[in-house]
C-alpha cells in the first residue's frame, strides 16, 4: 500500500475554522484551493482520501458537499473521504495478527465522530488495543471547539467536569480519542495523556513484532 500526501498540505485546510468564525469568503477560497489539491493528489477522485482527525474529516466532507453545487466537468466522480479510524477498522484490523493488549482504556468519542457515525469503528479499534474499554457514561462535548479551548479554558473545564471525575475513578491504563484538539481538551481536564487511538494501536502492533516505538528491535532481558 502506497501513501501519497499532497505536496502543499501545509497550506490546506478543511475550512471549518473559517466557517465557525463566520468568514464565508475565506472558507470559499480555502474550498477552491483544497478541493483542487485533493483532485490532483487523488488522480481526480480515483484514490480515496484518508483523514486522521475526525473534525477535519467532517470538514472535508462539508467542502465536498459545497463544491458539488459548483460547475464541474461532466461525469466527474466525487471525492471519497474516509476517516482514518474507519479505514483502520475496515482495512487494517482484519490483517493484523494477535496484539499484546493493555489492560484498560478510557475512550472519548467526539462530536465529529458521532456525527460521522464512526463511533462503532472507534470502539473496534479500541477493543484491539485494550482488554477493557470504557466510555464514561457522562462523556460529551469537551467544548474545546477548535481554538476556543485555547482562548477560553473555562469552557472546557466546565463542560468536562463530570466526565473528568468519572475518568479519574476508572483509573484506566491509557486514554484515547480520535481528534487532536479533543485530546488536548481531555488531557487538560483529567491530567491524563489522551492520544489518538491509532497511535496506541500502532504501538501495540510494534510491540507484537518485538519492535519498540523508535523502530528498533526491543531488547529482551531474561534471568
Amino acid at each position: 500500500m502506497t501513501l501519497l500526501i499532497p505536496s502543499d498540505i501545509d497550506s490546506l485546510c478543511c475550512g471549518t475554522p473559517w466557517s465557525s468564525k463566520g468568514l464565508p469568503a475565506g472558507q470559499q477560497a480555502m474550498r477552491r484551493q483544497t478541493i483542487a489539491a485533493l483532485r490532483q493528489a487523488t488522480n481526480d477522485g480515483v484514490l480515496p482520501i484518508v483523514c486522521d482527525a475526525a473534525s477535519c474529516t467532517e470538514g472535508l466532507l462539508a467542502l465536498q458537499e459545497a463544491a458539488g453545487s459548483e460547475p464541474s466537468a461532466p461525469g466527474r466522480r466525487p471525492l471519497e473521504i474516509v476517516d482514518a479510524v474507519q479505514f483502520v477498522a475496515e482495512s487494517i484490523l482484519p490483517k493484523l495478527g494477535p496484539l499484546d493488549q493493555i489492560d484498560s482504556l478510557a475512550l472519548h468519542p467526539t462530536c465529529s465522530s458521532t456525527r460521522l457515525g464512526i463511533n462503532h469503528a472507534l470502539e473496534q479499534v479500541a477493543a484491539a488495543v485494550a482488554t477493557h474499554v470504557r466510555i464514561p457514561d457522562s462523556w460529551g462535548c469537551c467544548a474545546f471547539a477548535g481554538d476556543r479551548g485555547l482562548l477560553h479554558p473555562e469552557l472546557t473545564a466546565s463542560a468536562t467536569q463530570a466526565q473528568a471525575a468519572e475518568v479519574h475513578a476508572l483509573g484506566a491504563e491509557a486514554h484515547a480519542s480520535c481528534n487532536r484538539t479533543c485530546e488536548l481538551g481531555m488531557t487538560r481536564a483529567t491530567g491524563a495523556d489522551y492520544r489518538h487511538i491509532i497511535e496506541l494501536l500502532a504501538e501495540r502492533s510494534l510491540e507484537a513484532q518485538g519492535i519498540n516505538g523508535t523502530g528498533n528491535s526491543a531488547a529482551v532481558a531474561s534471568e
